[in-house]
């Protein structure tokens, strides 16, 4: 199995249990739509992290599948595995480490190098 496939896969298993945890929070606290703006609300931090994931997995998995299927050099099936890390060290800032309004540095790395990875292996698409 390559690496592009099984981060894809990691990417996917981060979307849907981060969904399926949104909607168990939400039976469980009895919550049908919407949450606190608390910086500390479980709920708030449990959304802000499927949303944030929900914007950025679909695409990176369209480049990590498209990369793994063009003899990727090992730079590229690198910075693939560097995207799939930065995604979860983001949700683990959003969900573990302090509260949403005080910035930390799992956030602020997951994001510079999901940033990052993506525009290289966006930009490298041309190169192909």
């Amino acid at each position: 199995m390559s690496v592009a496939i099984v981060c894809t896969a990691i990417l996917g298993v981060l979307l849907f249990g981060l969904g399926l945890c949104v909607s168990i929070a939400r039976q469980r606290l009895g919550r049908v739509i919407g949450h606190d703006g608390s910086p500390i609300d479980p709920m708030h931090r449990l959304v802000r992290a499927h949303a944030n994931t929900a914007e950025y997995a679909p695409f990176l998995a369209i480049l990590f599948l498209w990369h793994g299927a063009h003899q990727p050099p090992l730079w590229i099936v690198s910075t693939i595995i560097v995207a799939t890390a930065s995604r979860v060290l983001l949700v683990v800032g959003l969900l573990w480490i302090s509260p949403l309004d005080k910035p930390n540095p799992a956030r602020f790395v997951g994001a510079l190098l999901t940033y990052l990875c993506g525009i290289i292996l966006a930009g490298m698409m041309f190169a192909s």
